[in-house]
């Protein structure tokens, strides 16, 4: 960590001046003016689209000299209040700014590492505050500042910066550039110029200032280690495996620490080889078969990380194994209705999206969960769940099980998402094709008519043909088509 933290000063005071998100002291002054500077430096960053800016104790403001630091923000009382606690009760919202002391060529540093506003600009003691160059001052001075502000309020991911003041040689160092060349299918450059340019037409690096940027877009596919992106090594892929049921005993916690398109065969490969197995009986086909289809994982795990909303902060994609199930857990609330899924697509990162489908990742838009329901059906396991809340969202896969096994819930669900299935695929739902999506007996179509039954009175479908009196005969749809 003391390491990179080092790595980050030294691209830092590398700047020309000091600017907007970036304000270098000696040593500390007063409470209020860190507070008014924590402001005016989140507010800055939004306005400059990037992550995060930087209040650094230990360098001279004109110089960029590294000096060293007597200030130690741990160490520092306000009151019988530590400061960080004291700065953050004064602060509106309640940003998660962070302290970090370290030395740095054997000199003590003190930084400040301030997210830029999301939701609103951010007040110190009820007083929004900005820069104007390394100036200080009232946003409300600056009446087209604060209306730039309310523009990008709307967190941008893909285009905020990760790291800035790289040289070509350190976006080679950081970046797997042979990687995203083979996964477009392009021939590699014969020089460092010629690998930039085309990284910069894909908005994963930009320039700035004389020295190049990593977008947030370049770190998180194509990080040769996202520990060296400070600000996306939160957005580390966990894999977790549990013994039985439940998550009281652990059998293995795995992150993957590449980028998500550089890593991502290798985590699709690791997850399927700790699967179980389980015999498929179709009707050419009769094997031992990992018991959820890889399609499936694939396209559940790209999902995960293409839906995530990056601004929800302390949580990443995680994928947990059970005995009896998988769950694929992503931050964000989804922008459409879980039960819609299968039939509409949006998406909150367009370009890592774009960019993903560009290498074959993922699939098409909006093709994704019609081919897993598929799979689930044809490997004879339970409908799949598609859970939401207002952090995260969740995709369980359920383990074989036998019709008579499943729960009223699981049969509803299978009964509508073969509906939907259907009609994705200019076709209807009958009482034939439902039998053949649980395996029964033509003679058992009764069955399959009250299973039908149960989800006509669930309101999850509805029929075709009305005037049909023959229930083995009339077609159905899914409610809302």
């Amino acid at each position: 960590m003391e390491q990179r933290l080092c790595v980050l000063l030294k691209q830092l005071v590398a700047l020309p001046k000091e600017n907007e998100w970036v304000e270098f002291k000696h040593n500390f002054h007063t409470e209020d003016e860190i507070g008014e500077r924590i402001s005016a430096i989140a507010n800055s960053a939004c306005i400059d689209n990037r992550a995060y800016g930087y209040l650094i104790f230990g360098v001279d403001d004109e110089s960029h000299e590294i000096l060293g630091t007597t200030f130690k923000p741990s160490q520092k009382k306000i009151g019988n209040n530590e400061l960080e606690n004291w700065l953050i009760q004064n602060l509106t919202p309640r940003i998660d700014f962070r302290i970090y002391e370290f030395k740095c060529d054997g000199k003590d540093i003190s930084l400040f590492e301030i997210p830029a506003a999301e939701n609103e600009p951010v007040d110190y003691k009820k007083v929004p505050y900005i820069r104007v160059g390394s100036i200080t001052r009232k946003l409300s001075d600056f009446p087209s500042k604060e209306r730039k502000i309310w523009n990008n309020i709307k967190y941008n991911f893909e285009t905020y910066t990760a790291i800035d003041g790289c040289s070509s040689a350190d976006i080679i160092r950081l970046l797997d550039t042979q990687s995203y060349f083979d996964m477009l299918g392009l021939p590699y450059p014969t020089n460092q110029d010629g690998v930039i340019e085309r990284l910069i037409i894909d908005g994963l690096v930009i320039k700035k200032e004389g020295s190049y940027s990593i977008t947030n877009l370049g770190g998180i596919l194509f990080a040769k280690n996202l520990h060296d992106f400070k600000s996306l090594e939160r957005k580390i892929v966990r894999v977790v495996q549990y013994s039985g049921n439940n998550k009281i005993k652990t059998i293995l916690d795995e992150e993957f620490t590449q980028g998500y398109a550089v890593g991502f065969t290798s985590l699709v490969k690791f997850i399927n080889d700790l699967l179980p197995r389980n015999e498929v009986i179709g009707d050419s086909l009769r094997e031992e078969v990992r018991m959820y289809p890889q399609l499936a994982i694939r396209e559940l795990v790209a999902n995960s990380i293409i839906h995530q909303d990056f601004s929800v902060s302390g949580t990443a994609t995680l994928i947990e194994i059970y005995n009896d199930r998988i769950e694929f857990s992503n931050p964000g609330k989804p922008l459409i209705d879980p039960i819609r899924f299968i039939d509409e697509y949006r998406s909150r990162n367009e370009k890592l999206a774009s960019l993903m489908r560009r290498m074959k990742v993922c699939e098409e838009k909006g093709s994704g969960i019609d081919k897993v329901i598929f799979q689930c059906e044809f490997y004879q396991l339970p409908a799949p769940y598609f859970v939401s809340s207002d952090v995260h969202t969740k995709v369980i896969l359920y383990a074989y099980k036998q019709l008579r096994e499943m729960d009223r819930n699981d049969k509803i669900r299978a009964v509508y998402q073969h509906a939907c299935l259907k009609w994705v695929s200019n076709d209807f739902m009958s009482n034939q094709s439902l039998r053949e999506r649980f395996n029964i007996d033509d003679k058992n179509y009764s069955m399959a008519s009250r299973l039908i039954k149960d989800a006509l009175l669930a309101g999850v479908i509805k029929e075709v043909d009305t005037d049909n009196k023959s229930k083995k005969y009339k077609r159905y749809l899914p409610y809302w088509a």
